[in-house]
């Protein structure tokens, strides 16, 4: 078998190769308009590993004619910067070169910096790849002369079309089969790396024992024995862990218990129980609130439960209390209430506190006219009596509306009888 690892021997060079990435590569589509035309911009590639960006910036090198130099941010700095720039204005240089710059969210500040006067006059063409969301770790001087292209994680249909691709390759080189249900077993458990797929491939070839002519026989037991479990694409702290716990909450907010449950399942798998029992704790009091106000009570005993019990087991209140809030009525009135009125405080609507509500449980307080006038509420009908509370500036502001759930329906009912 060849020494070079099948994924690198078995990516593409033409775009019509380029498994996945529809959106970007179809006829017609931006990227594939600019690849062709070889006037090749600055440009940034973001997205899950194994999904095609080096290969597209290897063909884009190719139709750009410019000298192409590759460096990966993990291990380069300013000296290797510094090191293209002194070829520029060479005969190496004349006509420009492109920079293939891989993992571009490990270079500071400092380095990234260093390109942009060879970004903005053109003697260097920029291509960079991250895994990382460009908004969060790309300096904005970067990104404002780059454009942004998002490759998406391949589906197993188009995984499958690489896998076979692949295996044709092999056999022809050795004598090898692979069963169709092994091959749509590895596509599936890729989890859209079409790299992991490819390495599946060759693990697989290696663990199948040749029969007595030295045919291999890779069968569906053989693919699942290789590939065990689907890869989770979850970072602590990478975009996965955003994007699984915002598609948590949503799917609440939305009353979707099966969604709601689908991505619990995917923080579940990460073991990170702090994080799952402080997002229902938030959904519970963002989300839910006053439609049913029992609620954030209720999820803190499933989380309490969750922690004494540890996973595996804490699964279960976690599910409990996920459900619960995914089929509860919704009430947003408790955060629009005391977002509006942190936002006058920021915007320093705030005026002084009405004298009649001040502190006057101390002697001097009456001669400062503190609490003369206030009326206490308990010795009035329904402990109520009409009096001013927000100070005279905002005296008319309304934080609090009341959602259009029962509960708080049923609050509102009590406060137009008892204020008239």
């Amino acid at each position: 078998m060849a020494s070079r690892p099948l994924a690198d021997r078995m990516r593409p060079s033409d775009i019509a190769d380029v498994v996945g990435q529809e959106h970007l590569l179809a006829e017609g589509k931006a990227l594939r308009n600019i690849l062709e035309s070889g006037n090749i911009s600055n440009m940034i590639f973001y997205g899950p590993s194994g999904t095609g960006k080096t290969t597209v910036a290897n063909i884009a090198a190719e139709k750009s004619n410019k000298r192409l130099y590759r460096l990966n941010a993990t291990t380069a700095g300013v000296s290797d910067i510094k090191s293209i720039i002194n070829e520029l204005d060479s005969m190496l240089g004349m006509d420009g070169v492109l920079l293939y710059l891989d993992e571009i969210q490990n270079f500071n500040k400092k380095q990234q910096q260093s390109l942009l006067e060879f970004i903005e006059n053109g003697k260097i063409t920029l291509i960079a790849s991250t895994t990382e969301n460009p908004y969060f770790y790309i300096y904005n001087a970067i990104l404002s002369r780059c454009t942004v292209f998002e490759f998406k994680e391949v589906p197993p249909s188009e995984t499958e079309k690489a896998v076979r691709r692949a295996i044709a390759l092999v056999s022809g080189e050795r004598n090898v089969i692979f069963d169709d249900d092994a091959i749509t077993h590895i596509a599936h458990l890729s989890g859209g790396d079409v790299r992991k797929a490819l390495n599946s491939v060759e693990v697989c070839m290696l663990a199948a024992n040749p029969d007595s002519d030295g045919k291999i026989h890779v069968t569906i037991q053989t693919a699942e024995d290789c590939t065990q479990k689907k890869a989770l694409r979850y970072d602590k702290d990478g975009d996965s862990h955003y994007d699984i716990i915002s598609a948590f909450q949503k799917s609440i907010r939305g009353s979707d218990p099966d969604a709601a449950m689908h991505y619990l399942a995917r923080l579940v798998a990460s073991d990170d129980l702090q994080i799952i029992a402080r997002r229902l704790l938030v959904i519970a009091a963002e989300d839910v609130g006053l439609a049913y106000p029992q609620a954030i009570s209720i999820v803190k005993s499933c989380v309490d439960a969750a922690f004494q019990l540890g996973f595996p087991e804490a699964r279960i209140p976690l599910a409990e209390a996920t459900l619960l809030l995914a089929t509860a009525p919704k009430s947003n009135s408790a955060i629009m209430a005391i977002d509006a009125a942190m936002s006058d405080l920021s915007a320093g609507n705030t005026g002084d506190i009405p004298p009649h509500l001040k502190d006057s449980h101390y002697s001097g307080a009456s001669k400062m006219g503190r609490g003369l006038t206030y009326k206490y509420p308990h010795s009035y009908p329904n402990h109520y009596v009409a009096q001013q509370y927000l100070p005279d500036e905002i005296k008319q502001r309304k934080y609090y509306e009341p959602g259009d759930n029962k509960f708080e329906q049923s609050l509102k009912a009590y406060f137009d009888k008892i204020k008239g």
